[in-house]
């Protein structure tokens, strides 16, 4: 093999990679799914912020006959009585490698607030919400205007 086509193999892999690392950042927009009745909850924008991810959310699926913009009743500090709408959920999230981590979620039907990290996985995001050593993992799909 001559050095141009080892450069050119070279070149045409280091583009595949970047493609691939690119498309696996959890930053855009992301459906929510009920984990017991499997319906889309919600849309939640993911941002980065100061080097840390944030998240709010933009969109509720809701029943015509309830309130389309709720407040989060249960939640405490900044955010009790908050409407739904806006309300950043998702807090200070690092990078670690591929997984962003040492952040929080807020569930803004109970109020409690989780430590929390994501990963994409297969063009999904991967939300794992813990205490100690319970945790929970739910999968959310992009979502598209």
């Amino acid at each position: 093999m001559t050095a141009t086509v080892k450069t050119s193999i070279l070149t045409i892999l280091l583009f595949l990679v970047s493609i691939v690392g690119y498309t696996q950042s959890p930053v855009g927009k992301w459906k929510t799914v009920d984990d017991e009745t499997g319906k889309v909850k919600s849309v939640v924008e993911i941002y980065e912020k100061g080097g840390k991810l944030y998240g709010k959310v933009i969109k509720l699926f809701r029943a015509p006959n309830l309130d389309q913009n709720p407040s989060c009743q249960n939640c405490t500090g900044d955010r009790k009585g908050a409407k739904i709408l806006g309300l950043e959920i998702i807090r200070g999230l690092k990078k670690d490698g591929t997984t962003w981590k040492d952040g929080t979620i807020l569930d803004p039907e109970n109020g409690k607030v989780y430590d929390c990290k994501i990963w994409v996985e297969g063009g999904k995001l991967q939300l794992r919400g813990y205490i100690a050593f319970f945790y929970r993992t739910q999968t959310w799909l992009p979502y598209k205007d």
